[in-house]
């Protein structure tokens, strides 16, 4: 086992690591740092979480002089991830006479050009604004000895290929030059082999990149009434601070309304807000005046708060690791962190290959009954209502009312009446579901019709397969399987009937589209006439 002490690092870096609270260095801390110390250049594949900030910071401030120019330049594609990797730095050198400054844009350049006149050494910023400094010559990268490329993949994302290019030609060749990526796209291989000498490749594997500390789970939800799920999963959690994330920019505009409306602290950030609009979100966030951030993961590139209870996939991420991108922004400095992804029957295969990548399985929890959120909400329901008591001049208003309803009604049920009143918002409603209606199955059963059979090959086997894999239930399970040339009728138990349903509506199986529908009733006919199939 590595520890930090065990690194060739000055005393005072040391120092601040362990007021920092950190011992062990992470995997990409552990394998980078001694190959940086070195002088090599490094290509890094890590993502925000692995603590690649730490990973390429604490060589490059062992490395820097007490001289007032510019020795190292840190390219970040957004302002956020400026200031983060600027305060991390700051907290890393807090022994050391060294200065550290952010520049990007939004901020007065007047304010940058006072600071860099003063003496700085390390500069963090995005690459439109180091070139504003550049153009102006109050920036001069010739004496510069490290070069730091955080999230390029992000910076050639955001179209930044060309500033990147126009600065590092101004940069002092004789450097070492550390490129950072979550993914390595021919674009980034094409952008080492130009700038960087014979790089040393740093990465982590995928169980590396999950951390410990984060509990996983997810909860299968309807489609229909996946908001409703989500609020009774928030109310029996609880979580201090979390991030809801959402696919699109339309999602995250109408969960923020929807969870507003419902009472939730809570706002939200997408691609369309300006920056002072970000910034207000991003302040109410960090200073914990909000309890929950709904973002798309365009949205919430770069950003690090430290004391995150919860992320949550309100959408399930497009791939592997994005999903590992996302639950790394919890679990940090030690904490246990939750993730939680919410799983409509269509996603199941989708998070099946999620749990191949990152090579666990992830748990499945029930979502909470109303009944389960009154019993977790009750104490604080509780004190809501006793503060009041203080409010006498704001009560003395309903004491007509009060008597009023006292002297007609059980005093039991008028309390109880108004709770109900007052916090049905947070705990909805009882969703009735899919009502199928008596469909022809057995006893506790489903019974479905599919517009495919034989036709396509079908077999008990690939039914059975299909709804196991798409509903996560085991094939004994299933019932009655009954396959004609055109056309195929199958039992399921009435508890996932509602989850079959969305699943395998408008799939295919076999390559054939499918359409699924509540079968009705068996006619009464003899069986001798039927080619049947049974899944037992």
């Amino acid at each position: 086992m590595t520890y930090f002490d065990d690194f060739e690092i000055k005393n005072e870096i040391k120092k601040a690591i362990k007021e920092m609270g950190f011992e062990e260095p992470s995997p990409v801390q552990e394998k980078a740092i001694p190959v940086i110390l070195k002088g090599d250049d490094v290509i890094g594949q890590a993502q925000t979480g692995t603590g690649k900030t730490a990973a390429f910071g604490i060589p490059l401030i062992n490395r820097i002089t007490t001289d007032s120019h510019v020795q190292s330049v840190i390219l970040t594609p957004t302002r956020e991830l400026a200031i983060q990797v600027s305060g991390e730095l700051q907290k890393l050198s807090k022994h050391l006479n060294i200065r550290t400054l952010p520049i990007y844009g939004g901020q007065s350049i007047g304010h940058q050009i006072k600071a860099l006149k003063q003496g700085v050494q390390i500069v963090i910023g995005t690459p439109g604004r180091l070139q504003d400094h550049l153009r102006r010559r109050t920036l001069k990268l010739d004496r510069v000895s490290t070069v730091v490329l955080d999230e390029a993949d992000e910076m050639l994302d955001m179209g930044f290929v060309d500033d990147i290019e126009a600065i590092l030609k101004q940069v002092n060749v004789d450097r070492q030059t550390l490129l950072f990526s979550a993914t390595m796209p021919q674009a980034i291989r094409k952008l080492s082999n130009r700038y960087m000498v014979k790089p040393v490749t740093v990465s982590i594997n995928k169980s590396e990149i999950t951390a410990p500390s984060i509990d996983q789970v997810y909860y299968k939800v309807l489609e229909r009434n996946k908001q409703e799920s989500l609020c009774r999963i928030l109310d029996s959690q609880d979580p201090e601070l979390g991030i809801l994330f959402c696919r699109t920019k339309k999602g995250v505009a109408e969960l923020t309304e929807a969870l507003q409306a419902r009472g939730y602290l809570v706002d939200g950030l997408h691609g369309d807000l300006t920056q002072p609009q970000r910034d207000a979100v991003m302040k109410k966030f960090r200073e914990s005046s909000i309890d929950f951030l709904v973002a798309t993961d365009v949205a919430a590139r770069g950003i690090d708060v430290q004391n995150i209870s919860h992320v949550i996939n309100f959408d399930i991420p497009q791939d592997p690791e994005s999903y590992v991108h996302r639950i790394g922004r919890t679990g940090r400095a030690g904490r246990t962190g939750q993730a939680i992804t919410l799983v409509t029957p269509r996603e199941m295969k989708h998070l099946r290959s999620i749990e191949a990548e990152i090579k666990m399985q992830i748990p499945s929890k029930t979502v909470p009954s109303i009944e389960e959120v009154v019993e977790k909400q009750q104490d604080s329901w509780k004190n809501l209502i006793v503060e009041q008591f203080t409010d006498e001049q704001e009560l003395s208003l309903f004491d007509d009312l009060a008597a009023e309803l006292l002297s007609d009604y059980d005093a039991k049920d008028v309390v109880r009446s108004l709770m109900k009143l007052n916090f049905s918002a947070s705990i909805g409603e009882n969703d009735p579901g899919y009502n199928f209606g008596e469909t022809g199955g057995a006893k506790g059963m489903t019974r479905f019709f599919i517009n495919v059979g034989r036709n396509v090959e079908m077999s008990p086997k690939v039914l059975i397969d299909e709804i196991s894999a798409a509903v996560g239930i085991p094939g004994k399970a299933i019932g009655r399987i009954d396959i004609f040339e055109r056309f195929t009728f199958v039992e399921v138990p009435e508890e996932v009937a509602p989850f079959v349903y969305e699943a395998l509506r408008y799939s295919r199986i076999n390559g054939a589209r499918v359409n699924l529908e509540p079968a009705k009733p068996r006619p009464k006919r003899p069986q001798t006439n039927r080619s049947s199939h049974s899944s037992k």
